[in-house]
């Protein structure tokens, strides 16, 4: 079955590319979660645009990812969350809440690169991944602190 992807899925491919999967893979994962479209004639012009929107939240600069890289690494990251009196959170830790962090850190980081193991439903330390760049990751830890 033939695609384009509409998100990054690892091992995979980014937006915009083209790809041969299995049809199973295609038809009972990919497109049920909007992470790609079918391949036509007419959809393979929306490529271009999905390319461009990739390219304005990239980072292009391998200096410039490896400084980031050094931003996120070089402590811990605060991550203030509504929590209850137990340390409990209510709710979860989304990476858009992550993203915030990092904004206000000094290191702007796309949603879509930040990798989250298991859901984060408790106050403490953890470690998420974020792909800077195609050739940089970082493991950077948070630190989920309740807010005030």
């Amino acid at each position: 079955m033939k695609l384009i992807l509409t998100h990054e899925i690892t091992n995979l491919g980014a937006p915009g590319d083209i790809v041969e999967v299995k049809d199973g893979y295609g038809r009972n994962y990919l497109l049920p979660r909007n992470a790609a479209i079918r391949w036509s004639k007419g959809a393979a012009k929306q490529v271009e645009s999905i390319k461009a929107a990739r390219d304005s939240r990239a980072v292009h600069d391998l200096e410039d990812a490896k400084r980031i890289k050094g931003t996120l690494e070089a402590g811990p990251i605060n991550v203030p969350v509504r929590s209850g009196d137990t340390g409990r959170l209510f709710g979860a830790v989304t990476v858009s809440d992550i993203a915030d962090a990092f904004a206000e850190a000094g290191a702007p980081v796309d949603k879509r690169r930040i990798e989250v193991g298991n859901p984060i439903k408790s106050l403490g330390v953890y470690t998420v991944s974020v792909r800077v760049h195609p050739e940089v990751s970082a493991q950077v830890k948070l630190n989920v602190v309740a807010s005030k």
